[in-house]
């Protein structure tokens, strides 16, 4: 699969088969191909931690503490099913991987706004590769991931956070609907002229 290719078809994977965790050997290969991506001043500002079959268990019940104190009360029909659902979060797929911002501290060129998007790029990388692959993967989001008892349980310091965490596995999505984007030529302006 060329590039072009693996852009225009990758997916957000959302529904994983129950299946063995991703070998050591591909998620180490989906890792190098994350530090590849550019970062300014080669900060290389990102951490992962990499969560397999009941390793994803200790952060579950995490975010089933955390969500206890997010629901009016945890005791009802409907505080119970929130907290399971939150608490389920880390178990959709085999395997899932935390990305953090680990900003280098000893570096005066350090641009947070550079790292974040570094770190980005890192993502969409292990998201490429995976494609490539022939794994599913979704890279997700929110605020249970951003929480601090969250930022506490991975030992992240003061300055680091999490930016998402990536889920792979073998797909069991019926079929990838195509995305809706809005055309580049509505979000593109050419300048081709001085204007002096």
């Amino acid at each position: 699969m060329n590039i072009t290719e693996a852009i225009q078809t990758r997916r957000s994977i959302k529904i994983f088969k129950d299946v063995e965790p991703v070998s050591k050997e591909v998620v180490e290969q989906l890792l190098q191909a994350a530090i590849m991506a550019p970062n300014h001043h080669h900060t290389e500002p990102w951490k992962f931690f990499v969560l397999q079959g009941d390793g994803r268990l200790p952060l579950s019940r995490v975010l089933a503490e955390w969500a206890k104190t997010r629901v009016d009360d945890p005791a009802s029909e409907a505080g119970q099913k929130r907290i399971k659902k939150i608490s389920g979060k880390p178990l959709i797929a085999p395997t899932a991987i935390v990305v953090a911002l680990s900003p280098k501290q000893d570096s005066k060129k350090a641009i947070y706004i550079e790292d974040v998007s570094a770190v980005s790029a890192a993502v969409q990388n292990i998201l490429l590769e995976a494609h490539g692959l022939g794994l599913g993967a979704i890279w997700k989001s929110g605020p249970a991931y951003y929480a601090a008892p969250v930022k506490n349980y991975f030992k992240l310091t003061d300055e680091e956070e999490i930016l998402g965490v990536i889920f792979v596995g073998e797909s069991d999505m019926k079929k990838n609907p195509e995305p809706k984007r809005i055309p580049f030529e509505e979000k593109t302006v050419w300048i081709t002229e001085d204007e002096k």
